[in-house]
């Protein structure tokens, strides 16, 4: 893979690409004190409502501001159409392997998938063995990380980068960033047309009251948060009122006669769909983590007899798991017979001997991750790395060799921010949200984030990137 990036914005000999002429055109005509200015107000209305997220390790603090871009990023129709096949069909193929997995097991024993790497991964829930769960699906809430490189040609092609199946965040930002574009720059949607997706509230509710157990006809949805000290805390207080839902704690929850009630001032009432945004090992005391105390003791007894639904399931992490994040285009083939319409990065699997040794070799120039890691933490981006600290990571993988993946370093690509400085380059991914009830359906677009350094590949919020609003363009 050739080591510039490809450009979103423009076509190697400078020109403006499509999808961006209208907007481009726009932009010349501003004046870059108009645009800070711009860049201040959409601080000023975010920190007013409180869209923060935590940064751990920042000594100022434990919440910050999450950095917001006036500059958006944009797909064509044509080429959304093609991720949304890609995202629809990976999202499918995960679903039939979290059943395949808790049931059957036939791609396991079929030997797509080796048994260790299931039975023996962390994420593996044996308490879902043989448990039904509605429209057999287990991760309703889907977000998948895209990223796009250039191919030997200089042709822009999308990668998934990984899959967030258990409580996948930035939903929140997505339509805050979408209001805010709004609000500052109204004439841009009048000169350009963008798919909107300020719908999303309602399609979760419609895709959570879908879920519900059988026989509920009218059922009571709940967004389960562990509390304000939560880093996404904002998310659920987004989205419950967005939704027209109560937004609970486990405290607010408690299990009688086979069911789940909410505490309410007319009296308890049933609960039948719970989005939890809480962690498998702290959503029953009772199984899992006794000492947790912000889950609902007696839940999975009431999960498990089908009378009241999670999003996500539990265990769905053994499908997000960066170790088997490799076999997701054998589950592809395997359950549906198809070839993987968006690929996977490649990937080496430091539990293999040769891999192992390859890695080892070559850490100046490679992305290694923990296998269970998140948001940007415990992994190694050789490039950007000094001599001490490969040599440190490199005692840690010859330590625990399974805990490690590695994938070549990708010249992610770039999209201009309204910096400090002006306009200039820096890294991006793509977040879409893929919903599965009764259909499996996206909104057009998702999370841009941007990595504000320049230079630097590390895009997650809690790392300090920041957010732009993604137009998927109808024409």
């Amino acid at each position: 893979m050739p080591s510039k990036p490809f450009d979103e914005m423009h076509l190697p000999d400078g020109t403006v690409r499509a999808s961006y002429r209208e907007f481009e055109t726009w932009l010349a005509k501003q004046s870059p004190e108009s645009m800070q200015n711009k860049r201040a107000e959409a601080d000023l209305v975010f920190r007013r409502v409180g869209i923060t997220f935590a940064v751990y390790g920042d000594d100022a603090g434990t919440e910050r501001l999450i950095p917001f871009d006036v500059i958006p990023r944009t797909i064509p129709a044509a080429e959304w159409r093609t991720l949304e096949a890609g995202l629809r069909q990976r999202v499918k193929a995960l679903n039939l392997f979290l059943r395949d997995v808790y049931h059957e097991q036939e791609i396991v024993r079929a030997g797509r998938i080796p048994a260790e790497q299931v039975f023996k991964n962390s994420q593996y829930r044996p308490e879902m063995q043989g448990v039904s769960v509605v429209n057999d699906t287990y991760s309703h809430i889907a977000g998948i990380d895209l990223v796009r490189a250039a191919d030997s040609k200089g042709e822009g092609v999308f990668y998934v980068l990984e899959d967030n199946l258990r409580v996948p965040s930035g939903v929140s930002y997505m339509l805050e960033d979408r209001k805010m574009m709004m609000r500052l720059f109204p004439e841009l949607f009048s000169i350009n047309r963008v798919a909107p997706i300020q719908h999303y509230p309602d399609l979760l509710l419609d895709n959570l009251r879908s879920v519900a157990p059988q026989g509920v006809n009218d059922p009571t949805v709940v967004v389960l948060t562990p509390g304000m000290y939560n880093s996404a805390y904002f998310e659920h207080a987004f989205l419950a009122p967005q939704m027209g839902v109560e937004l609970v704690e486990g405290q607010d929850l408690f299990v009688q006669d086979g069911a789940v009630y909410m505490r309410t001032t007319q009296g308890p009432q049933r609960v039948d769909v719970i989005y939890r945004r809480i962690d498998d090992d702290f959503l029953d005391p009772l199984v899992f983590r006794s000492d947790s105390t912000l889950g609902v003791p007696g839940l999975l007894d009431v999960y498990r007899a089908g009378r009241v639904t999670l999003a996500n399931a539990i265990g769905t992490g053994i499908a997000d798991d960066k170790s088997i994040y490799p076999y997701v285009p054998e589950m592809i083939d395997f359950y549906l017979g198809e070839k993987p319409i968006l690929s996977n990065v490649p990937t080496y699997m430091c539990r293999k001997p040769d891999d192992c040794a390859y890695v080892l070799a070559h850490l100046p120039e490679l992305v290694v991750k923990e296998v269970h890691g998140a948001g940007g933490y415990g992994m190694l981006v050789g490039p950007a790395a000094s001599k001490r600290e490969i040599e440190d990571f490199a005692a840690r993988v010859k330590a625990d060799p399974a805990n490690y993946i590695a994938q070549p370093t990708l010249a992610l690509s770039t999209c201009p921010p309204c910096t400090d400085n002006g306009i200039a380059p820096r890294h991006i991914d793509l977040r879409p949200y893929v919903l599965s009830g009764k259909d499996v359906v996206t909104v057009p677009g998702g999370l841009c984030r941007v990595a504000l350094r320049e230079g630097s590949l590390v895009v997650n919020s809690s790392q300090g990137g920041g957010t732009k609003d993604t137009w998927v363009l109808e024409r």
